[in-house]
């Protein structure tokens, strides 16, 4: 046998690529796909990612917070230095019966203090804000921004046992 023979012998198929300029040879060709699988459009947003609409609707959720926080700081400081704010999709199904609400906008986990045991550690007070209801409640993003500042508002001078016109005084009066 001679050897172009057997080195057919063991080639079993062999694919050319006839598109001149496209790939070198043995590499496979990158395929940019314009349209999903079915045809319905574009993946994702058209939106560079320095642009806020392109954070998700969880993140822009999340910088309301943080927003909200940042309006307290400068008067609250060392009180907010020692709670923690969190955001959580929805309300645990097994929540308490004394709420005053249906469905809970946030949460006040008071903490416990510096006991020097161990096994029970030192936990800061924290603020759950449920980001579902709160979005559900709000007509459009700057109603949603004074709605999750107003629960922070509320929430923190709980924490404080304060009226929150004193921790805001920008917070609306009841009508």
């Amino acid at each position: 046998m001679c050897p172009s023979a057997a080195l057919t012998a063991r080639i079993r198929s062999v694919t050319v690529n006839d598109r001149s300029g496209q790939a070198p040879e043995g590499r496979r060709a990158a395929r940019i796909r314009r349209r999903d699988s079915r045809g319905r459009g574009l993946r994702g947003t058209l939106t560079p990612q320095d642009v806020p609409l392109y954070r998700s609707r969880a993140q822009r959720f999340d910088d309301l917070v943080l927003e909200a926080v940042a309006q307290l700081e400068p008067r609250w400081e060392a009180e907010l230095s020692g709670v923690e704010f969190a955001v959580e999709e929805i309300p645990a199904a097994d929540l308490p019966d004394d709420e005053p609400d249906p469905v809970p906008l946030a949460r006040l986990d008071p903490g416990s203090p510096a006991a020097g045991d161990p096994r029970h550690p030192a936990r800061p007070a924290r603020i759950v804000l449920y980001r579902r209801p709160l979005m559900a409640r709000a007509d459009d993003e700057d109603d949603l921004g004074e709605l999750v500042l107003d629960v922070v508002v509320e929430e923190f001078a709980r924490l404080l046992g304060l009226d929150p016109h004193a921790v805001d005084p920008g917070y609306p009066d009841e009508d």
